[in-house]
């Protein structure tokens, strides 16, 4: 495995009959003669705004098909980007096409808990992006109600920063800023209901969205997997303390140890720590969905 920083990208795969775009973080796209977009998850993994040198064994399989279950668990709310999971092989089940859409500038987010980001703003102001909330609240604790907490689109390497209602509106319009807000915690109300019928909290959720052929808002990119969402164990939740988590936890806790300083390149993941993580996603697949991996 050859390591490569957040700027920096690995090879994409040639696939026939398809032209690539670009590669991010995770996902690598390319386009047919059609226009239709084939969107690609890798085994990457990212911390700290960093391309990590270690991939994650399954990682890109169980981010797509966990999406295919909350796409078509939540199509009735708004309409998602899918054409078909019928990929070519060299990329199956790791792969869907997808409509092109023009997507909106903005990261939607959706906080039922307090944590992350949101926790840091909190302590600054007793409000997270605008949001006001009442005093004592601490690390993991329930918020009265879900919020909508957006975020500006950040290049790879770079940090998405976190706005308030207005500057959103000035990014993509009033009436789709009211929309998306609205579509957002929608979403994040029903997954999270969803998900604490199998035990896990859904304790915060990103989502994009764009505008397909026929000018209607339309959810893309990925949806409610383990590198866009925190999910929590509803067992070990306590306030106050870090939660026991179906992400890369175990990833940033040991890059934290490490001695890393966060700005040079990542070192290798040891197997223990991979595994761990491997483990995770996969327990997150499979509490959600009922079904193995």
């Amino acid at each position: 495995m050859s390591g490569f920083g957040a700027a920096g990208a690995p090879p994409a795969p040639t696939i026939s009959g398809w032209q690539h775009l670009r590669t991010g973080k995770v996902r690598d796209l390319y386009k047919n003669e059609a226009g239709e977009i084939l969107l690609v998850a890798s085994d990457r993994i990212s911390a700290f705004d960093w391309v990590l040198p270690t991939t994650i064994p399954n990682k890109g399989a169980i981010l797509t098909q966990l999406s295919l279950f909350w796409f078509e668990l939540l199509a009735d709310i708004v309409p998602n980007h899918i054409v078909s999971d019928d990929v070519p092989d060299v990329v199956a089940d790791r792969a869907v096409i997808v409509q092109p859409l023009e997507m909106f500038a903005i990261e939607c987010v959706a906080r039922g808990y307090l944590t992350g980001s949101g926790l840091v703003e909190y302590k600054e102001s007793q409000s997270v992006c605008a949001n006001p909330l009442p005093a004592g609240l601490l690390d993991g604790s329930k918020l009265p109600a879900s919020i909508f907490t957006p975020a500006t689109k950040a290049e790879i390497g770079d940090h998405d920063i976190n706005i308030d209602f207005e500057s959103a509106a000035k990014i993509v319009g009033a009436d789709y800023a009211a929309e998306l807000r609205e579509l957002t915690l929608k979403l994040y109300d029903t997954a999270s209901g969803f998900a604490a019928e199998r035990g896990i909290i859904l304790a915060d959720t990103k989502f994009e969205f764009g505008l397909n052929a026929s000018n209607e808002i339309t959810l893309g990119d990925e949806a409610l997997t383990p590198d866009s969402s925190r999910f929590w164990e509803s067992d070990g939740w306590e306030p106050g303390k870090s939660q026991p988590s179906f992400d890369k936890q175990f990833v940033r806790d040991w890059l934290t140890s490490s001695g890393w300083d966060k700005k040079s390149t990542p070192p290798e993941l040891p197997a223990e720590i991979v595994e761990k993580t491997a483990a995770r996603y996969e327990a997150a697949f499979e509490r959600i969905t009922g079904s193995k991996f």
